[in-house]
Parts: C-alpha cells; sequence; structure tokens
C-alpha cells in the first residue's frame, strides 16, 4: 500500500495570520493621520488630478512627480483638455519625467473617456481597468483615492508591508493573489474617508518605514500588530528578494 502523500499547506488561515488586522489598520491610520506627508494629490478627490498623479508617480519618486504635477494640470486642466491636445504637445509637456509611454496612455486614456464615458473617469475598478494604461494597482488607486471605494491597491511598496506583516513565509504561484485576498480583508469594510486615509497610510509606510532596502522595525508604529516586527529578525537587515524599484 502506497504511503499517504502529505497534504500541501494552505496559504495561511484567517485565525493565525489575520488576527491582528485589526489592531495593524487602527495603528496605521492613527500614525498617518498624524504624520502622513502633504502631497498635493492628496488635497483632492477629483479622479482627474487623481489618474494623472498615479500615472506620473509610476517608476517616478514622488519628489520629482511633485514638480511636474501642477504645471501638467495648469496646461491640462481637464481629461477633455487633454483628449483635444495633439500628442506631440501632450510628449512635450512630460519632457523630463522620462517613460514617454505613460503619457502616450495618459493621453488615449483621455481621448477614450471622452468618447466612450462622456468625459466620465469610471468609479468601478473592473471598468478602470479597461482603460488604457491602467492595470489593477491603477484602477485600485483611483477608485479608492479618486471615489473612497473600499478596494486594496497594492503596489510594490504595499505589497511589501503586507508580506511582511501577515505572511512573512508566502511564496509560489499563488502569493499574489494571496496579498490581493489580504488587502482585501484588511480593509475598512465601507467606503469612504478610513478606506481612503488605510491605502495612502499602508503606502506611507512601506515607502518610509517598511522600506525595500531595510525594514525599520524600530520605528514602526504596527510593529505590535506585524508578523515581522514581533519577531524582530529577518527583515530587519533586508532581503535580496525585497531590493526591487519602489516609488517614494
Amino acid at each position: 500500500m502506497p504511503p499517504k502523500s502529505t497534504p500541501r499547506p494552505k496559504l495561511g488561515s484567517r485565525p493565525q495570520n489575520l488576527r491582528h488586522a485589526a489592531k495593524f489598520r487602527r495603528l496605521l491610520l492613527r500614525w498617518f493621520r498624524r504624520h502622513g506627508r502633504d502631497l498635493p494629490w492628496r488635497r483632492t478627490r477629483d479622479p482627474y488630478h487623481v489618474l494623472v498623479s498615479e500615472f506620473m508617480l509610476q517608476q517616478t519618486q514622488v519628489s520629482r512627480v511633485e514638480a511636474y504635477y501642477h504645471r501638467f494640470l495648469a496646461r491640462y486642466p481637464t481629461v477633455e483638455a487633454l483628449a483635444g491636445s495633439e500628442p506631440g504637445m501632450v510628449r512635450e509637456s512630460w519632457a523630463g519625467l522620462g517613460y514617454y509611454r505613460r503619457a502616450a496612455n495618459l493621453h488615449r486614456l483621455a481621448r477614450t473617456v471622452v468618447a466612450e464615458h462622456d468625459g466620465v473617469i469610471p468609479a468601478d475598478p473592473a471598468a478602470l481597468e479597461r482603460l488604457p494604461g491602467v492595470g489593477r494597482y491603477t484602477a485600485g488607486a483611483v477608485a479608492s483615492f479618486a471615489y473612497e471605494r473600499a478596494t486594496p491597491a497594492i503596489d510594490t511598496n504595499v505589497a511589501r508591508v503586507i508580506r511582511r506583516a501577515f505572511h512573512p513565509r508566502l511564496a509560489g504561484p499563488g502569493a499574489e493573489r494571496r496579498l490581493w485576498q489580504t488587502g482585501a480583508a484588511i480593509m475598512p469594510r465601507r467606503r469612504g474617508e478610513a478606506a481612503w486615509a488605510f491605502n495612502q497610510a499602508i503606502m506611507e509606510l512601506g515607502a518610509l518605514i517598511c522600506t525595500a532596502r531595510v525594514a525599520k522595525c524600530d520605528e514602526c508604529p504596527v510593529r505590535s500588530a506585524c508578523a515581522t516586527g514581533r519577531r524582530r529578525g529577518g527583515w530587519a537587515s533586508g532581503s535580496k528578494a525585497s531590493r526591487r524599484p519602489t516609488r517614494n
């Protein structure tokens, strides 16, 4: 009789991995409301302005985007203004930010929104993902930051925080799916300012404290609700797997 195979373990369980979620959320929001950076795109809920900031922040540091954000919006104050401009003008306005494919995609998106959505940027993440240049993260970010939807927005920074806080041993082909599931599970349940603040806060934590180079556990406001912070080892000195470009 052949030996029984050992069942493959699940990627964590809710009681074990998410039991500190409420505490994590509470500590994170309290820290962000006291220490979050005053960034220009955090002062608006205008979907077009939020979308412009998200396109600019792809692969570009926050400090560099701040120098271009207001200038670009002054030239193209509405999605209709951007849609009606020539591609060469849009590229010229983007000069200095690099990665010019982003400008081309943003221009195509503006024309699609005007032609197919009557100039209204969708609030639904699935509809947003169908727009040119919009992936799952950007769709979640616009839905959350413009419409205050309680939907996760998981970029590299956020994925790192979730992994370290709730799934420090997570690996394999199902890892990304589990990170998105956890991101949805730990968010405030209702749409509104708390959902907006949570997504801003977890990105801020990944950009400033729980960084790719080093996890600053001694400075982290959620360390008592974090699997890695409670262990006080491993990531504290960084790892090769975590050293990927992030926005900060």
